[in-house]
């Protein structure tokens, strides 16, 4: 010590931050440990580990979480403030606000961090539905920070890895956050003298976490998931919108909205009892709602048949795996959502006889992201397929072959071979066409005078959306003749989710350089 200043040691570890809708969770691990702590943040941290997702931006100045509660700025209307943002990132709603926004949080708690840690990785979390997009964005986001290992996992996977399950378990994760709805099924390895789980992990910038642990890599595998872009905002309007019909929607009557919403979640609070919140604003207005009346509202606005797709869905990829839910070993419920007797009760009768595990609601996801350690290997499983246009020489007309289906695992354990013919006489090219399958009948949210509104797609022919871009363009020399075979093609999907392909001329025998193709989800 010199100069009678006191020496702070500094403690290096692991940092894991969950971009929440309405709250954020900063948890950090030091190296060697599995305890993980949640990091008061003071000024912006309402609570430990706890940033309201809030930022008000103004000439000079820029005001991040309970900064903004405490100015009284969060129930305003104003284009300085910016809340809400996660489930426009990665989406064609952003036009770039969202993407800042959250990049701005992100930097800013990250100035925040007390000086007695040392990030020596930064765990990120993403929702399902938008992950190869909002992991793009993450990348972005990230670029600037002081740290060397970035890694990312989807937020069901993570609730599940840090819901304290044996080795060998199969866990279905139900979470219903503030922007989304996500159900993915993990199996858990070991058990059985194998080796204890440890968890999934995703790299970014093509980096794998721990490159100097000794460990023996292990496994987390996700044999099924789905998700749909609603959650306890949506809900909230739902709540303003029955309560009064004819008020124009303000960010004031939201919050009251979501406090009511809370308040209803009591366990303890009977069925028939009616709460009230007084709003205070440029127009004035009074929520009055029972527990059984929000019950009432969430069926008639479709979120259980939602639920019994999303279910469905889920569990179709767990059955090629040979799961269902009658070996189970348990259901995880979390985000803020999971606090709904509604929703409980739901998976309660759904999900039987696999019970019901309810973990701290809030920061249980960046918890598990917390128990993700060094040394990991990936395999997950693809939430979209992809095709590729190939000629049907049988019926004269291009159609599309599925190369990757959802619910297959990834990194590909053998790669897909597949021979492609020309398609008419004197054809000098092939052209490597991809595209993403269309569900069938899955639900979708639209917006109805201001409302989000679950719409059910109609059944019929499987719909392709191809990839942007222009197509890989493949020369034949020399040229070919209809139906003549002139390329075989071995494709997998390495283990940062790119499609590569291994390029044989049939006739030439010889092999083209690897070609990457895009990015898969």
């Amino acid at each position: 010590m010199g100069e009678g200043k006191l020496q702070h040691s500094v403690t290096s570890g692991t940092l894991a931050i969950d971009l929440g809708s309405t709250t954020t969770v900063v948890a950090f691990t030091p190296s060697g440990q599995r305890q993980a702590d949640l990091l008061e943040l003071p000024p912006i941290s309402r609570k430990p580990g706890e940033v309201p997702s809030l930022i008000w931006t103004s000439p000079g100045s820029t005001l991040l979480g309970r900064e903004v509660l405490e100015a009284g700025l969060a129930d305003r209307d104003d284009p300085c403030l910016f809340a809400d943002f996660k489930r426009r990132i990665g989406s064609a709603m952003d036009d770039g606000t969202a993407a800042r926004a959250g990049q701005l949080l992100l930097e800013g708690i990250w100035a925040q961090l007390p000086d007695s840690i040392n990030v020596q990785r930064l765990v990120l979390t993403a929702p399902v539905e938008t992950y190869r997009d909002y992991r793009r964005w993450l990348l972005d986001a990230c670029a600037a920070l002081p740290v060397n290992e970035v890694a990312l996992v989807d937020e069901p996977t993570a609730a599940a890895l840090g819901a304290g399950f044996a080795p060998g378990a199969r866990i279905l994760v139900v979470d219903l956050g503030g922007s989304t709805l996500d159900l993915a099924l993990v199996a858990l390895q070991g058990g059985e003298g194998r080796s204890a789980p440890v968890a999934q992990l995703l790299r970014l910038g093509g980096r794998e976490l721990g490159d100097s642990s000794r460990q023996q890599l292990r496994h987390a595998e996700v044999l099924g998931k789905a998700g749909l872009r609603l959650g306890g905002r949506d809900i909230d309007r739902w709540i303003l919108n029955i309560c009064c019909p004819t008020a124009s929607v303000t960010a004031a009557q939201l919050n009251a909205a979501e406090r009511l919403k809370c308040r209803l979640s009591d366990p303890e609070l009977p069925e028939l009892t009616e709460l009230v919140e007084e709003v205070s604003d440029a127009e004035p207005t009074t929520l009055r709602l029972s527990r059984r009346d929000l019950e009432n509202l969430l069926k008639e606005r479709g979120l259980g048949r939602a639920l019994e797709e999303l279910l469905e869905a889920t569990l179709t990829g767990g059955r090629r795996h040979g799961c269902d839910l009658t070996e189970l070993d348990g259901v995880v419920a979390v985000g803020g959502g999971a606090q709904l007797p509604w929703l409980r009760r739901w998976l309660g009768e759904h999900t039987a006889p696999a019970p019901l595990v309810t973990p701290p609601p809030v920061e249980a996801v960046a918890l598990g992201a917390l128990s993700l350690t060094p040394g990991v290997s990936i395999r997950d499983v693809l939430q979209r397929g992809v095709s590729l246009r190939t000629w049907d020489q049988r019926t004269q007309k291009h159609r599309w072959h599925p190369l990757f289906v959802a619910g297959q695992p990834w990194p590909s354990p053998e790669p897909f071979e597949l021979i492609m013919a020309a398609s008419r006489d004197n054809q000098t090219q092939l052209e490597l066409v991809l595209a993403e399958p269309q569900e069938q009948g899955r639900f979708s949210v639209i917006e109805v005078d201001g409302l989000p509104v679950l719409q059910q797609g109609a059944a019929g022919e499987l719909e392709h959306r191809p990839w942007s871009g222009e197509p890989l363009r493949l020369p034949l020399n020399p040229p070919a003749q209809a139906g003549e075979d002139c390329l075989k093609l071995r494709l997998r999907i390495d283990d940062a989710a790119h499609l590569q392909a291994e390029i044989t001329d049939l006739r030439s025998g010889e092999t083209l350089p690897l070609q990457h193709l895009g990015s898969i989800r």
